[in-house]
């Protein structure tokens, strides 16, 4: 058997110590171990104070050892063999959760979760990466997290609430729409050369007819020069009162 493998599949004191330089396991706040065909989680949960985790990359299935980690905030078990959440919804403290390329396989694996109060983002796909489960194969799958979790902010790697969600989902609509209808009969259309919408230098700021420019420019040049005389004020008291404290401090001499 090689031991040396069997090292690698399995979190160890040894292996953790290693990656991080800490003696200590309740030292260690961040920590990534990917890639390195981790299948079982070992001593993981002795890092009680670990916020940061990644674990992309490996053959984890079983996510028991993970429940004492109560101060996790963002956890990547991106490309693994994970079917099963449930382990999770003890890190009361989650925000951010990667579970990309598994196996969960519909969306009420996702039940186990709900007590989390501070998840905000959660991926199950990534095209970026050709990672997906099999619950995304739902087309309604979005909307039933959302359901589940309505304080969710950031789904797949995209704003679904907050600044700028309504924005982002109208330019995404627009692209898409502006994708689909640039191909005619499966070939790219020629398109008219572009030209720009405003004439040459309407962008430059030009001073001499922009009275609150001007007026902003005098007000901050004197406030410059009065700052620079403050400075020179406070090195001549300063140096006043180191003179001061040196004569102070020489021995008195007396006559004979």
């Amino acid at each position: 058997k090689d031991t040396n493998k069997t090292e690698c599949a399995k979190i160890t004191n040894v292996l953790l110590k290693s990656r991080t330089g800490e003696f200590d396991l309740e030292s260690i706040m961040f920590l990534k171990l990917r890639n390195l065909g981790i299948y079982d989680l070992g001593c993981i949960g002795d890092c009680i104070n670990l916020e940061r985790l990644d674990l992309s990359g490996n053959n984890i299935t079983n996510l028991g050892p993970l429940s004492p980690l109560r101060r996790l905030l963002v956890l990547n078990l991106s490309a693994n063999r994970i079917s099963n959440l449930e382990p999770l919804s003890s890190c009361e403290g989650l925000q951010s959760l990667n579970v990309a390329g598994n196996v969960i396989p519909s969306v009420d694996n996702l039940h186990a979760l709900k007590s989390l109060k501070k998840l905000e983002s959660i991926r199950l796909k990534d095209n970026t990466y050709n990672y997906t489960n099999p619950v995304c194969k739902n087309s309604s799958y979005r909307t039933l997290i959302l359901d589940i979790f309505p304080n969710m902010k950031v789904l797949d790697g995209e704003r679904v609430v907050g600044r700028g969600s309504d924005l982002y989902q109208l330019c995404k609509d627009i692209d898409d729409t502006i994708k689909a209808g640039m191909y005619k009969n499966g070939q790219l259309p020629e398109l008219p050369e572009t030209k720009p919408w405003v004439d040459d230098g309407f962008w430059e700021i030009k001073r001499s007819n922009n009275a609150i420019v001007d007026e902003a420019y005098k007000q901050f040049s004197d406030v410059l020069h009065e700052c620079r005389l403050l400075n020179s004020r406070a090195a001549h008291v300063i140096s006043q009162n180191e003179r001061t404290i040196s004569l102070k401090n020489q021995p008195k001499q007396y006559a004979v």
